[in-house]
């Protein structure tokens, strides 16, 4: 594949609650992509996420960090959510994943590229969720560079905002709440 850009950041991705898949198949075949088509070519031969049964997730993480809070590489980090109603599970949350996708493995957020650890897309019955995760909730600065990215790339209204959540706070919460900690 001469003449594609090589990635700078080499990705896994996962699934997770998907049953009769062989997912080391998929993160094996996800490691040989090193260019932008390989990847392309892979998101094209799985399910869009509107397709997944309730209760699944697919997950896109830089090499050796787990989409797990826990992983030292998220510890200090949170997540922008984009919250999805059923009524939006065909187009938008198809549309807004992959543009997730392509803002990873096209290093789309310039100078802060360094600072995203990875994305989820989690279906579920109250509605989806989409979660682009960062490394340090600490870092105002590129934190809210990387949401102003998103909303912009994913052309959501203005007057939507989408909130950012630090995961201490979310493993922390009483309720089924998180306050944001910042938005935009």
């Amino acid at each position: 594949m001469a003449g594609y850009p090589l990635l700078e950041m080499t990705y896994g991705f996962g699934m997770h609650g998907v049953k009769h898949v062989d997912v080391n198949c998929c993160n094996s075949h996800m490691d040989s992509c090193h260019n932008v088509l390989g990847r392309l070519r892979l998101f094209h031969h799985i399910k869009q996420a509107s397709e997944l049964k309730q209760g699944c997730d697919y997950s896109l993480f830089k090499k050796g960090i787990l989409p797990m809070w826990e992983d030292d590489a998220n510890k200090r980090g949170g997540r922008w959510l984009i919250n999805l109603e059923k009524k939006h599970r065909g187009h938008d949350l198809n549309n807004y994943w992959l543009e997730v996708l392509l803002c990873l493995i096209g290093e789309a957020f310039d100078d802060y590229h360094e600072d995203v650890c990875g994305a989820v897309v989690n279906i579920r019955a109250k509605g989806d969720k989409i979660g682009i995760w960062t490394a340090d909730a600490l870092k105002s600065q590129s934190v809210l560079e990387i949401g102003r990215k998103v909303k912009t790339r994913l052309n959501i209204n203005r007057n939507m905002p989408i909130g950012y959540q630090i995961h201490k706070d979310t493993m922390a919460k009483s309720g089924s709440v998180t306050k944001n900690s910042y938005t935009v």
